[in-house]
C-alpha cells in the first residue's frame, strides 16, 4: 500500500511543480509587459522609431519626449486621420519636414484615431517623421488645445515660438521656421 501512495504523492509534486513554473512564466510575462519600453533602439530614444510606429503616449511621456528634443526647433503637429483640415494641410506638413529635414524635427500627435487608420494616412501623405497616438486626447489637451489640426513651432531652448490652429499653410510653416533655424 505504501507504494501506490507514494507514486500519488510523487505525481502530485510533480504536477505542483509545472504548476508553479507557469505561474512564475506568466507573472514574469506580465512584469516585463509593465516595463516602459523605449520606442527606439537608437540609444532608447523616446522618439518613434517609424513614420508609422505611433507608440501610445500620455501627457508624462510626451513632455519626457520635448524635453529629450531640446537642443533642436521642433514642429508638433496634432491631427487625426478623420480631420478635414488635418487632410488639407497633411501634403505641405510632408513637403517642409522633407525640406528642414536634420535641422527641424517634426513630430506629429495622433488624436482620438484608430491606429490602423492613422498608420493608412501617414503613408497617404508620405510622411517621413514620427508621430505618436494620443487614443483620448490627453497630451492634445495638456497642451492646451480643444480641437484639431493644431500646429507649435518650439524653439532649441523649449520655448513655444508659434501656435497655428487649424490647417497650416505651406508658406505660413515655412516663414515661422526661417525665423528661429
Amino acid at each position: 500500500m505504501r507504494g501506490p501512495r507514494h507514486r500519488v504523492g510523487t505525481r502530485r509534486a510533480g504536477m505542483t511543480l509545472v504548476v508553479g513554473a507557469a505561474l512564475l512564466a506568466v507573472l514574469a510575462g506580465a512584469c516585463s509587459e509593465r516595463t516602459p519600453q523605449r520606442s527606439s533602439s537608437s540609444g532608447g530614444s523616446l522618439l518613434p522609431s517609424s513614420p508609422t510606429a505611433l507608440p501610445e503616449f500620455d501627457p508624462a511621456r510626451f513632455r519626457q519626449l520635448l524635453a529629450e528634443l531640446r537642443g533642436k526647433p521642433v514642429v508638433v503637429n496634432v491631427w487625426a486621420s478623420w480631420c478635414g483640415p488635418c487632410v488639407v494641410e497633411a501634403p505641405d506638413l510632408a513637403r517642409v519636414a522633407r525640406e528642414f529635414e536634420g535641422r527641424v524635427q517634426f513630430l506629429g500627435v495622433d488624436v482620438l484615431d484608430q491606429r490602423g487608420a492613422a498608420q493608412a494616412f501617414v503613408r497617404r501623405f508620405g510622411w517621413t517623421y514620427p508621430s505618436v497616438f494620443d487614443p483620448t486626447g490627453a497630451v492634445r489637451n495638456d497642451l492646451g488645445f480643444v480641437g484639431q489640426p493644431v500646429t507649435l513651432v518650439i524653439d532649441s531652448s523649449g520655448k513655444r515660438d508659434f501656435t497655428w490652429s487649424g490647417a497650416v499653410s505651406e508658406s505660413e510653416l515655412r516663414r515661422e521656421l526661417d525665423k528661429i533655424v
